[in-house]
């Protein structure tokens, strides 16, 4: 038996949400305890998610990785959108989460691919089931209504739509991106009336933008 199979079992709603609020507040003590503090706190809170999903994997059925060309299709074109409109509209902080690891832990050290590493990882592996599960499989269906397995995923409901649109945007730094991001991730899931397409393009776009953080020095998306 998993550790939390209990506590999760008896509450579909709190082994969606759960996981999702435990990775959130580990996000938000990332450097509350110095500078360096931030990047060993995304170590922790990535292996703490990676045990989180192992967790809900046999609770929650439509947790289960998928691919099909909508998939890619949208992956390379919310990426393109993040880094694109990135120059043209305000952001809720100049910085992200972390930060440049070289800066932290000296140019090409070690450490400092160790926690780029970690940090490409994490937003590729771990940040996409935890969000697409809270986001897609729970909120935008619990707008509906509170039995929120009730309504199925490929229905279209406008309000509920839109307002997970824009919850899930205003989480992100990049809030008018995360918000066009939040309704074509929506859309996969309507479309194909499963939340593994969904996964997988936060996945790819996650490593896109990985990729292009690294390779420009662009440390303000993490």
């Amino acid at each position: 038996m998993r550790f939390l199979e209990k506590q999760f079992s008896g509450s579909p709603a709190t082994v969606r949400v759960a996981p999702f609020v435990i990775f959130l507040a580990l996000t938000a003590c990332q450097g509350k305890l110095g500078e360096t503090s931030a990047y060993w706190l995304y170590f922790a809170k990535t292996l703490a998610g990676a045990w989180l999903i192992w967790e809900m994997c046999p609770l929650v059925a439509e947790m289960r990785w998928a691919i099909s060309w909508e998939a890619i299709l949208v992956s390379v074109g919310i990426f393109a959108v993040w880094v694109g409109l990135d120059p043209f509209y305000p952001k809720f902080s100049s910085k992200g989460a972390t930060g440049n690891p070289n800066e932290a832990f000296g140019q090409n050290s070690p450490l400092a691919w160790f926690f780029i590493a970690v940090h490409v990882l994490g937003m590729t592996f771990v940040v996409p089931p935890l969000e697409e599960v809270f986001y897609r499989s729970f909120l935008h269906r619990y707008f509906a209504s509170q039995n929120f397995l009730s309504v199925p995923l490929n229905k279209f409901l406008p309000l509920p739509f839109f307002a997970t649109a824009l919850v899930f945007g205003f989480s992100h730094n990049e809030w008018l991106a995360g918000i066009i991001c939040g309704v074509a991730f929506q859309w996969l899931v309507i479309r194909k009336d499963r939340l593994g397409d969904a996964m997988t393009a936060h996945a790819i776009t996650n490593f896109l933008l990985g990729l292009w953080i690294v390779w420009r020095g662009a440390w303000n998306f993490w």
